[in-house]
């Protein structure tokens, strides 16, 4: 009937209509809330993105203490340090790192790495653990693993005070790479130094990587933190040790440093590959030598400086 239009309840009022309309989500109280837009891939927990940027933030974090320098004295412990990927999992199992477990990736494709990797481990009795990959990504917060994961536990560092009893003891300033520190300790063990000694500031402490380095020659040469290099240098000083430092421009060249130098109790400084020794630690020392080098060559990699000024040290004794 025309004008029915008008009359009340004839015609619904919009968003009365029973049942959902298109888009809507349901009614009422049965309605969906919208989750708004999708959150941006570092805002995701467990997308890789995000566990990168945790990484590197972590990273960042640990550069940050070690620039800032917590004051440490005595020994100290270091927490387990972890050893990724086939390669350097195998060059460890092989060079008689001491590690805690090798966690392995089920169901993983397997290789000769692989396979020696597990014949190691069961060799020296590391426990082996089997995970699933997203626990593997979890404990390497995204690195590299290819399935092989090696624990190596903590550290305990020695006080420098006992290597005083030594005849020969390397220190290092502002050495950095563990790849260094390692190969440092091997040569010590070599020519027959009693110890090492680092900073806890701006140095790298005893990692996983070096313990691969030094292949196996940590297990004999101890490592020793202290808060303050230069400190520690005049107290080996104090107990009959002359501090021979290495600098590049150094008037002094190794072959002419006088023998009776090198026949007492000696402790050699070394510092980081360019940067040399810092302004105190090199005044510090008794004498500064160099070492010398064919024109075109600034510098030598602090191990490999370390290796032979302990070789001219060992052959000036023998």
């Amino acid at each position: 009937m025309a004008g029915n239009s008008q009359r009340r309840g004839a015609m619904r009022k919009d968003g009365t209509k029973k049942g959902a309309t298109v888009g809507s989500g349901g009614q009422k109280k049965a309605r969906l809330a919208g989750k708004g837009p999708t959150p941006k891939a570092t805002e995701r927990p467990h997308h890789p993105a995000a566990r990168r940027e945790r990484a590197a933030k972590k990273r960042a974090e640990v550069s940050r203490t070690r620039a800032g320098g917590q004051q440490r004295s005595g020994p100290r412990r270091t927490g387990p340090s972890l050893l990724m990927g086939r390669n350097p999992v195998v060059e460890a199992l092989r060079a008689d790192v001491p590690a805690t477990a090798l966690y392995v990736q089920a169901k993983a494709e397997a290789d000769d790495r692989w396979r020696e990797a597990l014949r190691l481990a069961v060799a020296k009795s590391i426990p082996l653990l089997e995970v699933a990959r997203p626990e593997l990504d979890r404990m390497t917060e995204g690195g590299v693993h290819q399935g092989l994961v090696l624990t190596v536990p903590e550290y305990r560092y020695a006080e420098a005070t006992s290597f005083e009893t030594a005849d020969l003891v390397v220190a290092l300033d502002q050495v950095t790479d563990p790849r260094n520190l390692g190969a440092i300790v091997r040569s010590a063990a070599a020519f027959g130094a009693g110890g090492v000694v680092i900073p806890t500031r701006r140095s790298v402490g005893v990692t996983a990587g070096a313990w691969k380095s030094s292949a196996g020659a940590l297990a004999r040469v101890k490592v020793a933190q202290v808060t303050n290099l230069t400190r520690s240098i005049q107290s080996f000083q104090k107990a009959g040790f002359t501090a021979i430092g290495l600098a590049a421009d150094a008037d002094v060249e190794l072959a002419d440093l006088d023998p009776a130098v090198v026949r007492g109790p000696v402790l050699v400084v070394v510092g980081a590959e360019g940067a040399g020794l810092s302004r105190l630690v090199g005044e510090t020392c008794d004498v500064l030598v160099s070492i010398p080098m064919a024109g075109g060559v600034e510098s030598l990699n602090a191990s490999v400086a370390a290796g032979i000024v302990l070789q001219a040290v060992f052959a000036a004794r023998s």
